[in-house]
């Protein structure tokens, strides 16, 4: 792998200035990301304090106000999807607002005003160009693979197009989404600041939620069963697995290994740690051994490898290491409960056997008949299965959930994807803009975490880890023209 190299800094500032600069960046980008949050939350004020209008009426001027908002600050948008988005992913959709998850609703409102701020500039100005980069155009390639073709194979074969099959090829669209979100905002270095800074910060959060909730600290638990399930299966919550805001303990351990990687790409580019960074560190590394995943320790391990071969540098071990080790020592009680799956009949845990099984039963014997692997089978990613309790059996390999749902196309689209990435991270590592650098190094480890643990689970699809991989690719990725002046940026 290529090697970036690093610049010749300035010397570094008294100590004391160290630690005053190490909370600037989080506190500047908190207090420019609450004009959509102090927007947010006086309606929710007035709203319950004024009960004249009905609740639909409400949440509509609620979404107008919201949409203009983001129309005049396209960068507090972004701002507020990088924010919520780990916060609500895990609520059930539906549970909440029809059809949608929460955070699927905020960033169909924040992109409708990006759409809307583009129409009106392309009516005024008749100067706004669209062009297609390499990674978009891989983008585009992936979401196209697993909808569009798979769509029209069905119809080809006769066969019926259930409401599952459309819900799933809308996925990657929603992914590519939240991508040409961040994009669109035409976000200067600072505000890119902002949003890593806001992105580690509430991963800090859901790391924190699944410490207390797999150690069972207090009412975490119950609080999170009242909207934080899968299915409504309230009991997993209980399994010593920190499913956290997303509800899903793999997603979790995705999400915090991907912004540990930012994390330590903030002390690598800066050169300087301080004991604010330090605890972040310790927190998002005890976030994902609380996840209680083997695939996800060993992402966390691919990690770390690829931040030390993108940096050339094996420094930030010092800061992983004794933090691995800590947080081994305070949450051994969730390992020892995971170790004791080994004592199974089999000598494996049971969800490594069920997986295998799975497979072996359900899809295996019709992906690999009758050449079904060549276009696919289907886009839904689940079979029916009345007699489990949640109703269905997923597809638990990532790679085999690829020729499942579009066959050769679609796996030689998320390896043409995987490389563009990987590849668009390198070059903004090797930028002089030290926000993107920080993005790519993020980006490059989270493509190369999800490629590899594809083998074991669809990682491409998880909420909340997804949304901040292509956050991250679009944070990174070079500008696609260049700003006016005085064009606001929000």
């Amino acid at each position: 792998m290529t090697v970036a190299t690093i610049p010749v800094l300035p010397p570094q500032p008294p100590a004391a200035a160290r630690v005053r600069s190490a909370t600037d960046g989080l506190r500047s980008a908190v207090t420019e990301a609450g004009g959509p949050l102090l927007l947010v939350g006086v309606a929710l004020a007035v709203g319950a304090g004024v009960s004249l209008a009905p609740l639909p009426a409400f949440i509509g001027a609620l979404a107008i106000g919201l949409v203009v908002w983001v129309a005049t600050h396209p960068a507090h948008g972004v701002y507020l999807v990088v924010t919520i988005t780990p916060l609500v992913a895990g609520i059930d959709r539906g549970s909440v607002i029809p059809v949608l998850r929460p955070n699927e609703a905020v960033a169909a409102l924040v992109g409708a005003a990006l759409l809307l701020r583009w129409l009106v500039r392309l009516r005024s100005t008749r100067d706004v160009t669209l062009r297609l980069t390499p990674l978009t155009t891989a983008m585009l390639l992936l979401a196209l693979a697993s909808s569009v073709l798979p769509l029209l194979w069905l119809q080809v074969r006769n066969q019926p197009i259930a409401s599952d099959d459309l819900l799933y090829t809308l996925t990657i669209w929603k992914f590519f989404g939240v991508f040409l979100i961040v994009r669109s905002a035409h976000l200067d270095e600072r505000r890119i600041w902002h949003c890593l800074y806001l992105s580690v910060g509430v991963a800090v959060v859901v790391a924190i939620v699944a410490i207390l909730q797999a150690m069972h600290v207090g009412p975490v638990i119950s609080l999170l069963g009242n909207y934080y399930t899968t299915n409504n299966n309230v009991n997993a919550l209980g399994n010593s697995r920190g499913s956290s805001l997303l509800a899903l303990p793999i997603a979790v351990a995705d999400l915090l290994s991907f912004n540990l990687a930012v994390l330590v790409g903030i002390m690598w580019v800066r050169r300087r740690t301080s004991p604010l960074l330090g605890v972040g560190v310790l927190i998002l590394l005890a976030g994902v051994v609380s996840a209680a995943e083997f695939s996800g320790v060993l992402g966390l391990a691919i990690g770390i490898i690829a931040v030390c071969a993108v940096t050339g540098s094996v420094k930030i071990l010092r800061y992983v290491v004794p933090g691995a080790v800590f947080a081994v020592v305070v949450l051994w009680p969730v390992i020892q409960t995971r170790l004791m799956g080994f004592h199974s009949t089999y000598g494996l845990p049971q969800s490594w056997t069920g997986r295998l099984v799975n497979l072996r039963t359900y899809f295996w014997p019709t992906l690999f008949s009758h050449d079904h692997f060549v276009l696919g089978v289907r886009p839904a990613a689940r079979i029916v299965a009345p007699h489990r309790a949640n109703g269905f059996i997923w597809i638990e390999s990532g790679y085999t959930w690829l020729l499942w749902a579009g066959g050769i196309p679609l796996l030689l689209a998320f390896c043409y994807f995987a490389v563009t990435a990987g590849r668009s991270g390198m070059r903004a590592v090797r930028s002089g803009l030290p926000a993107r650098r920080v993005a790519g190094l993020g980006g490059v480890a989270a493509i190369t975490i999800t490629s590899v643990l594809m083998i074991f689970d669809p990682h491409l699809t998880y909420r909340g880890s997804a949304d901040s991989l292509f956050v991250l690719l679009a944070l990174s990725a070079p500008a696609v023209r260049h700003v006016q002046a005085g064009d606001s940026h929000g």
